[in-house]
């Protein structure tokens, strides 16, 4: 065991997705001295907390020990980080502990923040507060929309920034349509509230979703915020500006506003004019435009696309080897596209599969397949079946 005066040549804070994928590909070119610090000792594949909620997934499927996914080679430093000094090189730990590093790699995340509006973390403690954001909630959710047989049950989508966004629609069309094979969806009042315009930024991917909303015959309310929750009287009060309603619930499903973790700001790894405070690094080679030895990627970072868990795989690839040339003292060559997957689940067995750039545009990763953002049951395949397992075995290890 290392002791605290020790220096690794490259830590990562943050072991999850980004975090582990990007210490297994360093570690695969050869890269020694590489430790990660994570505080959970329970690694969650966030994209399954869905179809948990959906009812399509058991909760046991979303989680693994820490231990068991961090790659060979790897140190696990079962910590929190609560403040870097970029001059002095180190990261202070909640245990008091201080690691040196070389090069410091901030995959930290967003933090839900259900405080953030007034009554909703009260909500979540109540038997009809549910959310996919948490592997608490989300096994909690499964039951509670599965066993409903009428009633108003009101899905909020949180606002930017925020991780995958569109993914908080995925429980509601999951429920929709388990409700409509129930025979009871028709006695159901189903509110979606939404911060967009749309339900997704790129016009055919809202296109195809909002055929869905119809179907299940969703009430919308684009262009809206959830401003307070009563969980007393069990309503949400939702709208923007001078105009509000009030609109009474039997259950409330909300994805909560999200932020990049307060040390980041407090650390000086931000940009001050940036209200978030996420890491100021440059967003297509992924290094910080602050210091040198400092590198970010994933929901923290300052990306120019949609934050999802499916655009950290090409961030990965490109931040190793990036690093890799940094190490050798060469100029990373790599560069960014802004390449971003949403996988929407629409129904128990389809998906909407929105790849994009970071201009908006869509991107389909198989060749000649231009439609592949269609409503597709090959899609639900992959997503629900294919890729748990490559994440798992492949992407956690730097193999994909």
């Amino acid at each position: 065991m290392r002791s605290d005066s020790e220096a690794y040549r490259v830590l990562v804070i943050g072991g999850g997705n980004g975090g582990l994928s990007v210490a297994g590909r360093l570690r695969r070119s050869g890269v020694t001295e590489i430790a990660v610090v994570e505080p959970r000792t329970q690694h969650v594949f966030a994209p399954l907390q869905s179809h948990v909620a959906g009812g399509v997934a058991r909760a046991s499927e979303a989680v693994r020990p820490q231990a068991d996914v961090t790659p060979r080679g790897v140190e696990w430093i079962n910590d929190e980080v609560v403040g870097v000094d970029p001059h002095a090189l180190t990261v202070s730990l909640r245990s008091g502990r201080t690691v040196s590093y070389d090069h410091l790699i901030v995959t930290a995340g967003l933090e839900t923040r259900y405080d953030a509006v007034p009554g909703l973390g009260d909500a979540m403690d109540t038997p009809t507060g549910l959310s996919s954001y948490t592997y608490a909630l989300a096994a909690k959710a499964s039951p509670a929309l599965r066993d409903l047989r009428g009633g108003t049950v009101v899905f909020v989508q949180q606002p930017e920034p925020a991780s995958a966004a569109g993914v908080a629609q995925k429980p509601m069309y999951l429920a929709c349509d388990w409700w409509r094979s129930q025979g009871v969806l028709d006695d159901i009042r189903v509110v979606f509230v939404c911060p967009e315009p749309s339900a997704f930024h790129i016009p055919a991917i809202s296109d195809e979703l909002q055929r869905k909303l119809d179907e299940y015959g969703i009430e919308t309310h684009f262009d809206s915020d959830l401003i307070e929750v009563r969980p007393g009287r069990k309503e949400v009060v939702i709208g923007r500006g001078p105009v509000t309603q009030t609109i009474g619930y039997d259950l409330l499903h909300a994805a909560p506003p999200q932020s990049p973790p307060d040390w980041i700001a407090a650390s000086g790894l931000s940009d001050p004019a940036d209200p978030h405070g996420f890491v100021d690094n440059d967003p297509e080679t992924f290094r910080s435009r602050r210091y040198d030895t400092v590198w970010a990627l994933g929901d923290a970072a300052t990306v120019r696309t949609l934050r999802s868990g499916g655009a950290i795989r090409k961030q990965a690839k490109i931040l190793a080897g990036n690093l890799v040339d940094a190490l050798g003292g060469a100029t990373p060559s790599g560069r960014y596209d802004g390449y971003s997957v949403c996988p929407i689940t629409v129904s128990r067995n389809t998906v909407v599969f929105a790849e994009f750039d970071g201009t908006g545009r869509l991107a389909p990763t198989v060749p000649g397949w231009k439609t592949l953002y269609r409503e597709r049951r090959l899609s639900y395949f992959f997503d629900r079946r294919v890729l748990p397992w490559v994440y798992w075995h492949l992407i956690l290890q730097g193999r994909a």
